[in-house]
């Protein structure tokens, strides 16, 4: 790390400054949902087993809502940028607008859980606990949207440790009332899977409530509009469905190859499929700190494209990409050295370590897989980042639409489904999808069309 690059402007200490906030409100949401994965691996293997298809599942849904609802941020940090923060308030509301609509339809994406998760084919007694949580999160998945709405005021405009301290309050009351209802200590029943499905909508309201005492105070009004704001805006919602719309999809297109590979692979078996949670419930330690700097290149490319330097959006992208493989090497030596530690921690308390074998030793040859993509992975989350953070939106949705469906879901199907590959060779389409969106993000970023992009001209 070069003392130039530690101090220049949009260097190490600037990302650092807006994104170690970031990667701290992602670590304390990466425990939450670790924590909810051990807990409910020590309750039974069918809790693990349907906890990750659940709340998969529902992420795919989230995942379109609050995408689109994430793009706030870049019209918040290209507002602050064009130092217009008259505008902050207006756009702030109209995503607030969106996410009570997205509320609505989350309820109503609660209804077809039974045909969904049948669909899946998975043991019958997993299909029951995945009804179960998949409902209780969808009822409650509208204050997590808001919460993200309400976030990106703060994000846009670089003040990211409101955000950080807000999530960890959520992840402090998540994480006791988790192990309580779901193993029934103290007052509390003991309810199981679904015991961690009400925990979790307990903690995405609260952190809801928070936000919104925040961010819509007097103060804030008289600088950025908070209040007066309130108006729907005919123009200015159309114009966030036009970037945000894109960058939903996106990411839902992601979150659906994830959810279809999930499901496919239940097909094969509990242990497969609870070897498969396994280790996507470790993989959150790498990826969700790179959402963090993902989130951070999205800001300061914002801020450098509304303020017209596309040269300080490229120092700040080349900062974050630095620091994302730096975090990779880093991950890929815990899962290459400690397999079997951090498999061990899964382990029901009814299952003898002989018992608990073949999940273990699947898992070790999966991590393994993922100490690979983990490196692109850096690579993907950078550029990406950048390119949103500029306007590049249609590019990134159509890379990710076309490998998500037709590398990652129709790959994973043929090789389950036709050829009878098995569980590794399934992850192979994985490890190809990863890599595509690696190769197309950096080539993008490259050709350097994105320098001459806005989202608020």
């Amino acid at each position: 790390m070069s003392i130039d690059r530690w101090s220049a402007p949009n260097g190490y200490r600037d990302v650092l400054r807006v994104g170690m906030p970031l990667v701290a409100s992602m670590a304390s949401a990466t425990i939450t949902m670790f924590t909810d994965r051990v807990f409910l691996g020590h309750y039974s293997l069918e809790a693990l087993a349907a906890s990750m298809t659940a709340s998969t599942m529902n992420f795919q849904f989230i995942a379109f809502f609050s995408g689109l609802a994430t793009y706030v941020n870049v019209f918040i940090a290209q507002y602050t940028g064009a130092r217009q923060p008259h505008q902050v308030g207006p756009a702030l509301w109209q995503g607030v607008w969106f996410s009570l609509l997205a509320a609505v339809c989350m309820v109503l994406l609660a209804l077809p859980a039974e045909a969904i998760f049948a669909f899946g084919g998975h043991d019958p007694a997993v299909q029951v606990l995945e009804v179960e949580y998949y409902r209780i999160l969808c009822y409650a998945s509208g204050f997590n949207i808001l919460t993200v709405t309400l976030g990106e005021f703060y994000t846009g405009r670089g003040l990211t440790r409101p955000v950080m301290v807000v999530n960890m309050i959520g992840a402090a009351v998540n994480i006791p009332l988790d192990y309580m209802l779901i193993n029934g200590v103290g007052p509390f029943p003991e309810l199981g899977i679904r015991g961690a499905g009400i925990a979790t909508g307990v903690a995405w309201a609260l952190t809801a409530v928070i936000f919104a005492l925040m961010v819509f105070r007097r103060r804030n009004e008289e600088q950025y509009g908070v209040l007066s704001g309130w108006h729907w805006n005919p123009a200015k919602f159309k114009r966030l469905l036009v970037y945000g719309l894109p960058s939903g999809c996106e990411f839902f297109f992601d979150v659906f190859a994830f959810a279809f590979f999930i499901l496919l692979v239940g097909r094969l078996g509990n242990v497969q499929l609870a070897a498969t949670n396994m280790v996507l419930s470790v993989n959150h330690f790498s990826f969700m700190p790179m959402v963090g700097l993902h989130i951070a290149a999205q800001t300061l490319v914002g801020q450098a494209i509304g303020a017209g330097r596309p040269d300080d959006a490229a120092e700040a992208t080349r900062s974050v990409l630095h620091l994302n493989v730096g975090w990779a090497l880093v991950m890929m030596s815990i899962y290459l050295l400690f397999p079997d530690a951090l498999s061990a921690m899964f382990r029901p308390t009814s299952f003898t370590p002989e018992q608990y074998a073949p999940v273990r030793e699947a898992g070790r040859i999966l991590l393994v897989i993922v100490a690979v993509y983990t490196l692109f992975d850096a690579v993907v989350f950078s550029y990406f980042g950048a390119l949103k953070g500029a306007g590049d939106i249609r590019y990134t949705l159509k890379v990710m639409s076309l490998s998500s469906v037709f590398i990652m879901a129709l790959g994973t199907y043929l090789i389950l489904e036709v050829f009878h590959l098995g569980l590794y060779a399934a992850w192979g389409a994985m490890l190809a999808h990863i890599g595509t969106l690696m190769f197309f993000s950096w080539r993008r970023f490259r050709q350097g069309q994105w320098r001459s992009m806005s989202v608020i001209r």
